[in-house]
């Protein structure tokens, strides 16, 4: 859901292009990416993944539970790639594939 989350926001930051706060912009601009429907769907995503994160610590160690979180990086980086076409370099590929050993190594002790 984190990771949905994250793609949800990139959607809608998309939508609205490149932009600077400033202050005689930050009501119009926030305004804008507020009524982004993938930027309310983005939030949406995030308090449901807060609950299920409650849950989850409640069932499993905080120091098993936690770096699972990085595996929504693999999951952003190939999503990423496919919907907004960012590049997976192989520099990314590497991380990528340390940080799944890193999951595998933690799961297995």
């Amino acid at each position: 859901m984190n990771a949905g989350a994250q793609l949800l926001l990139k959607a809608g930051v998309n939508a609205v292009g490149h932009f600077e706060f400033t202050p005689a912009n930050i009501v119009p601009i926030g305004l804008k990416i507020a009524t982004q429907w993938p930027i309310i769907g983005g939030l949406t995503c995030y308090v449901f993944s807060v609950v299920v994160w409650i849950v989850g610590l409640s069932r499993v160690d905080v120091s098993v539970a936690y770096p699972m979180l990085s595996l929504g990086y693999v999951v952003n980086a190939f999503a990423a790639w496919y919907l907004f076409g960012e590049i997976l370099s192989v520099q990314r590929l590497v991380g990528i594939g340390i940080i799944l050993i890193g999951v595998v190594v933690l799961t297995r002790a």
